[in-house]
């Protein structure tokens, strides 16, 4: 059986007064990979930052495991074990590797539950931990948000353009590292992306963010669905 662990009703969000997703449903079960796909400027960075709780929502509602957090904060929303790993650089540059995963961290006691996420996902890491999270380069950073969501023993990850600037060997062990933790954990995972080759290798399903607004859906391992994403990123 099924267990809807992220589930969006007529949620309508935006700016200000201004709306920029609208009227969005969509579920993503436990153990379950939903990319968005669409061009930028089409709502998806949107869509992750209201649901995690930056924006206000117009109209709708978001639930985690049928609790609604639709007025929830984002520091409540992340105690309910939602992580959110954000397109632009969310580190504290002048503190080291180390430091920035222990400040996600609730205790000490984590520390070595997350030194063997290090371990396991990107060994690299180990031996950087007292380097300074500012000098490590764009896409090392990007694997060190990944681990620190990981570190904290999430149930919920919105990802957003993480394979941007990456090099394809780079991405082919993200995929590798995002499912084993999907099957290892049973996480749900909400990604949004441009990357066709990743999209299609690392998620279940799929959906279609067109001026906020959702124009088509379905599973990634069906044969027509590269080129119904190309086209549609490609109008």
């Amino acid at each position: 059986m099924t267990e809807t662990v992220l589930a969006l009703k007529g949620l309508t969000t935006g700016y200000g007064q201004a709306p920029v997703v609208r009227d969005v449903d969509l579920t993503i079960d436990r153990g379950e990979i939903l990319a968005v796909v669409g061009k930028n400027g089409m709502g998806k960075t949107t869509l992750l930052k209201s649901i995690m709780g930056y924006l206000p929502k117009f109209s709708g509602t978001v639930s985690l495991s049928g609790q609604s957090v639709s007025d929830g904060k984002p520091h409540q929303i992340a105690r309910l074990g939602v992580a959110y790993i954000p397109q632009e650089k969310a580190l504290f540059q002048d503190l080291t590797v180390e430091e920035n995963i222990r400040l996600a961290l609730r205790g000490s006691a984590d520390w070595s539950e997350a030194r063997d996420t290090i371990s396991r996902c990107f060994p690299f890491l180990l031996d950087r931990l007292r380097q300074k999270a500012g000098t490590l380069s764009g896409g090392e950073q990007k694997m060190l948000l990944m681990t620190r969501s990981l570190a904290v023993g999430a149930k919920v990850l919105l990802i957003d353009e993480i394979s941007e600037g990456l090099q394809p060997s780079v991405i082919s062990n993200l995929v590798k590292i995002i499912q084993a933790e999907r099957d290892r954990l049973g996480l749900a995972v909400l990604l949004v992306e441009q990357n066709l080759s990743f999209t299609c290798a690392v998620s279940d399903k799929y959906v279609l963010l067109d001026k906020g607004e959702i124009s088509g859906s379905g599973n990634t391992q069906d044969p027509d669905t590269h080129a119904k994403i190309l086209a549609h990123i490609s109008l």
